[in-house]
This record gives structure tokens, sequence and C-alpha cells, in this order.
């Protein structure tokens, strides 16, 4: 019997010998169309010249970037000057990411331990509560949040009714918006991720530890977290990278002084007014940063993995 799994497990292998190549041409095109050539075609257009009345001329420049970095004057003449306005929106951006993921994690790491040690169908039950808000579009559930957090929304209402506050609390428009925002529509990715890693974790290893007398802090520090720790940075990941780019909670919720590095990038594309270049030259700024600490991310697994 065991001679004969392993001559039809070779008999398959020989099957499709020399077809890999093949086999990956459906997954290649996807990438190439859908990937490859729209970050191509951005990044051509980064070097482009704007039109006055809108759209590009093909004479290539540095402009664009050099309009990044760098304050000209009104009319291009006046001796250089760093343009902090952009570099400020592009820190706001990071910060607001990295709070956003700080605080998924945060709330994500119990919810998936939770989730991961219940069992049987209370754990289904679980993962569906989680997933359900992906049910409904982005942009509904931001403007759901608007409303909520308004000043004459149900929360101010309820807090009011309660006799909690006398006044309204304003929420709308500011940091504290955004980033609830940016938490709430991210939470998710984070939940999941360590979710699956929590759940191949063997609590026997914590059951060892307890044992030795170790407490649960040490336990969980030296035990449970270096276990997970693939999840906790897939989970920090996914949700770092669109926060950086997210311009429906800066634009919805924070208003003209909390603005993104997204919204900056969509406000260039819209209609004959737009900046194309410079709003492809900001998009390939914030891709380089992407791939920079995925790179990083990388060589440091790389780096553990051959260890």
């Amino acid at each position: 019997m065991a001679g004969g799994v392993v001559e039809k497990s070779t008999s398959n292998t020989s099957t499709y010998a020399g077809l890999g190549v093949f086999m990956m041409l459906p997954a290649w095109a996807i990438i190439g169309f859908f990937l490859v050539l729209p970050v191509a075609t951005m990044l051509i257009y980064s070097f482009l010249t704007k039109e006055f009345r809108g759209g590009v001329i093909w004479e290539f420049s540095l402009a664009a970037y050099d309009q990044f970095f760098f304050d000209r004057g009104l009319f291009g003449d006046d001796p250089a000057r760093i343009e902090w306005t952009y570099i400020l929106i592009f820190w706001r951006s990071i910060w607001q990411a990295g709070m956003a993921t700080f605080f998924c994690l945060l709330v994500g790491f119990p919810t998936a331990w939770f989730i991961a040690t219940r069992t049987g169908a209370n754990k289904s039950v679980w993962l569906f509560l989680i997933t359900i808000p992906y049910w409904v579009n982005l942009l509904i559930r931001t403007i759901s949040m608007k409303f909520l957090i308004r000043d004459t929304g149900p929360l101010n209402e309820w807090l009011m009714a309660s006799g909690l506050i006398s006044d309204p609390i304003h929420i709308i428009n500011t940091n504290f918006a955004v980033q609830l925002g940016l938490f709430y529509s991210y939470l998710p990715f984070m939940v999941l991720p360590i979710y699956a890693s929590v759940e191949r974790y063997n609590l026997a290893f914590s059951e060892a530890a307890a044992d030795l007398y170790a407490t649960q802090w040490t336990t969980l520090r030296l035990v449970i977290l270096p276990a997970v720790k693939p999840g906790i940075i897939a989970g920090c990941i996914l949700v770092f990278v669109p926060s950086m780019g997210a311009f429906l909670a800066p634009d919805l919720l924070g208003g003209a002084k909390n603005f993104m590095i997204g919204s900056l990038i969509e406000e260039q594309f819209k209609g004959n007014a737009g900046n194309w270049p410079f709003g492809a030259a900001v998009s390939m700024i914030l891709l380089s940063m992407v791939l920079i600490v995925l790179t990083f991310y990388a060589r440091q697994q790389g780096k553990e993995g051959a260890h």
C-alpha cells in the first residue's frame, strides 16, 4: 500500500513536470495588468509636466518632486526653501497610521486570543461578528461614524440625556475622529492574522511556563509573544499600510485641518484643476516608503529564519 501511495504521488508530480511556468501565466498576467502597469504609469506621469488647463504635457522634468520638497515662491523664481506643508502632511499620516496600528494591536491581540481559545461553534460566531462590518461598504461605514459622533448625533444626545455631560463633546473634525475612523476600519486586519497565529500556538507551552513558576506577564513576554510574532507583524503591516494612504476617514471625519497623504493624492486627480504629475509623484514617494518598510521586514524575517 505504501508503495502504491509513493507511485501515485510520483505520477502526479511527473504529470505537471515542466508546466510550472505555463501554470503561473494567469497569475503573472493579472499581476502585470492590475499592479505593474498602473504603478509604471504613475511613475511615468510623476516625471511629466502639468498642463495649465489640466492633464499633462509630455515633457519630462523633476518639477513634481521639486514641488513636494521645495518652495520656490508663487512664480517659481525665488530661492528654494524646504516645503514644510507637504512634509508635515506626510508626518501626520505616519503618526496617524502608527497610532491606529498601536490601538488596533492593543485591542486586537486580546480579542484574537479570546476568539482562538473558544471551542466549537462559539469560535465561528465570534469570527462571524468580526467580519460583519466588511459586509458594508467603507464609505457607508465612515458616513455612519460621522453621523454617530457629530455634535447633535446619537452619542452626544445619549451622554447629555444620561446627565454625564451638559454640553456636546466636539469630536468631529478632530485628530481623534480620524483615529477613531482608522481604528474602526482596519481593526479586523489586525485581529485575523493574530488569530491565525494564536490558533496554531500550543497552550502546553504556557502550562509548562506556569509549572516553572513564571508569572503571567513573563509567560506573555517570553513565550506567547515570540510564538505569535509573525501574526502580530502581519497584522501591523496590514493596518499601517492602508492607514497611511487612507482618505475617506480624514476627509469625512477630520476636515481640512487633519489632511493626510491619501487626501492630498486624491485632490490632485479631481477634475481639470488637479495636478496629475504632482499627485503621481506623491504616490510614488508614499509607495517608496511602504516598500522600504516591507523590505526591512523581509530582511529581518530572513535573518531570523537563517538563525
